[in-house]
């Protein structure tokens, strides 16, 4: 029986092998809403990157490029981290170069060992819990964090992945038990029970409310972002 385990954050991911392993990465507020929300709405690609440098390498080469550090656009960059930026009829087509301060990282730490990376949000969970049961192979959620800590609502959706799968996947560790358990609490209210996370204040001071109540809507698009080389693609 293939096996579902979580790391709570990047920082983590040494000790989690990666060899015959589908990494999920997950960054609910905001990367990879953004990302699937971009194919979703006809990007051609999403280059992750890094670093600043690598972004505005591309950006140079002619990319759209979005740039956040500490949840802020960074200045000189088209696209900052909204999911609601990517919904643009100029991007349809676009190829887009992405650097975050956790979701691009966590891809980045991920893409080099395991056998396939692939992109998750509450927006395309059923989706990807369609694509994860057709695959071979064992599956890692990874979760972005914050800054190397774990936060709540890329547990929460690890959680509702491990809940999605634990008939047909055995869940190997505590962390995909603990984050089962914890979508179970919350699965009720979602926006309530991430109500106190640092996350949401961290974005809430920052007047970002409206991309935390879509970025926690289930099955708004059918579309699984996969990294193809260096780019994500949508998955068909």
């Amino acid at each position: 029986m293939k096996q579902l385990d979580v790391c709570l954050t990047p920082d983590l991911l040494h000790l989690h092998r990666l060899d015959n392993v589908v990494v999920v990465v997950a960054d609910i507020f905001r990367a990879t809403s953004c990302m699937v929300t971009g194919l979703a709405h006809g990007v051609g690609s999403i280059t992750p990157v890094a670093t600043v440098e690598e972004c505005k390498a591309l950006q140079d080469k002619g990319y759209f490029a979005a740039a956040e550090r500490n949840a802020m656009k960074v200045e000189g960059f088209d696209l900052d981290n909204s999911p609601f930026s990517y919904m643009s009829e100029r991007l349809i087509g676009s190829d887009i170069a992405m650097t975050t301060t956790n979701g691009t990282l966590s891809i980045a730490k991920a893409k080099s060992a395991a056998v396939k990376v692939m992109i998750g949000a509450f927006l395309n969970l059923g989706a990807l819990v369609n694509e994860l049961r057709s695959e071979q192979y064992d599956v890692l959620v990874l979760c972005a964090g914050w800054k190397g800590r774990p936060n709540l609502e890329d547990t929460l959706f690890a959680g509702a992945v491990a809940e999605a799968l634990k008939d047909e996947f055995i869940l190997v560790e505590d962390a995909a038990l603990m984050a089962q358990r914890l979508y179970q609490q919350g699965r009720g209210n979602l926006l309530n029970f991430v109500a106190n996370s640092s996350h949401v204040r961290r974005l809430q001071r920052l007047g970002i409310q409206k991309d935390i109540s879509y970025s926690l809507q289930t099955d708004l698009y059918d579309v699984v972002p996969v990294l193809r080389g260096s780019r994500l693609v949508a998955m068909h």
